[in-house]
């Protein structure tokens, strides 16, 4: 293969220890079920970042989405990898088997004929998700108004990942050399809000696809950018991502939410880092109209999540890893998404 005879030249050539870390979960699977890892130098070391939506849901979010299930009048929706992610006292699967109203959709504009048909009956999306889901539930709410369907609400959780980069390099906390940047998020929102990562912290990016020998060709633009001494944030994955993003879908996200403070689960609340209703969809905003509080537990003792989002830890040197904390009784939420992880860690390198 090409682009492993070139990544083993470069990292030659660099003759020192190299981080660089993937962002995207979906591209942490790709590595691992392709093998990447095991063909690499002995100096290149691959590190996962926080860019499993799933993994990163608060326990306080959780337990919210479980009390809005709870409602009488209510029926909460959602993806289907946020049914088993541990809350305080339970998760959404285990609400549901008591008798919550729970439904899965596949997209938010499935909501919209579950309000319809339930009429007398508040139906509450729990949107969680990046930049790449936030504008089709944008599209969904603003449907939701053109049909007049009022009984539609959402429970806005959705993350931003570039002040989750800014925090990592911030801290200081681990070294990271380069940074493989989400396809998915990228697609909507483009390169220019990664731009602050080579102009302030002097550290080379590229976007890729995920297959394989985009993964791969990837890295070879990073080690060129860190041979080079010029980094920049390189478009490997043009096919699919323009500098300026999807501008259409940018817009829908402008015109119904708004940047705000977030809770990431193990790291806490990031300035800044998250979506919500704007005033326009007041209305519509779940956080508003229904009175919910909750008293949300700390992580588990042991769980390692926070550590493992952040790059500083691997899966298994999390003491629960494939002993008590498994994908069929995830403690973690690194356990519960295909994408997270300790997830993708226990499926590929251990069976």
């Amino acid at each position: 293969m090409q682009s492993k005879k070139i990544i083993d030249d470069f990292c030659h050539l660099i003759g020192k220890d190299i981080n660089i870390m993937e962002v995207c979960g979906t591209h942490t699977v790709s590595i691992f079920k392709s093998g990447i890892k095991s063909i690499l130098p002995n100096n290149l070391k691959l590190l996962s970042g926080p860019g499993c939506p799933v993994c990163v849901t608060s326990i306080e979010d959780i337990d919210k989405a479980i009390a809005y299930s709870m409602l009488d009048d209510a029926i909460l929706t959602t993806f289907g990898d946020m049914m088993r992610v541990p809350g305080s006292d339970m998760s959404l699967y285990e609400a549901k088997a008591e008798g919550a109203r729970i439904e899965i959709v596949y997209s938010p504009m499935e909501c919209l004929k579950i309000a319809e048909k339930n009429k007398d009956k508040k139906v509450i999306f729990f949107s969680a998700g990046f930049e790449t889901t936030a504008p089709l539930t944008a599209a969904t709410l603003v449907e939701a108004e053109t049909r007049g369907i009022d009984n539609l609400f959402v429970f806005s959780v959705h993350k931003l990942v570039p002040p989750a980069l800014r925090l990592l390099l911030q801290s200081g906390e681990v070294r990271i050399d380069g940074f493989i940047l989400p396809g998915h998020v990228s697609t909507i929102i483009g390169s220019k809000p990664y731009e602050f990562i080579p102009e302030e912290f002097s550290i080379p990016c590229c976007i890729t696809g995920f297959g394989a020998e985009d993964i791969l060709l990837g890295i070879t633009m990073i080690l060129k950018q860190i041979i080079d001494n010029k980094p920049t944030v390189d478009i490997q994955y043009k096919r699919s991502v323009k500098p300026e993003g999807n501008i259409k879908a940018i817009e829908f996200m402008n015109n119904t939410f708004s940047v705000c403070d977030s809770n990431w689960r193990g790291i806490g609340v990031l300035p800044q880092s998250g979506l919500k209703l704007n005033e326009k969809w007041a209305h519509r905003d779940s956080e508003k109209v229904f009175d919910i509080k909750v008293q949300s537990k700390p992580e588990p003792k042991g769980c390692q999540c926070g550590l493992i989002l952040r790059g500083i830890k691997t899966p298994p040197e999390c003491p629960l890893f494939a002993k008590f904390c498994t994908p069929e009784h995830p403690v973690g939420a690194c356990m519960v998404s295909s994408e997270g992880s300790c997830s993708a860690y226990y499926k590929y390198r251990l069976q």
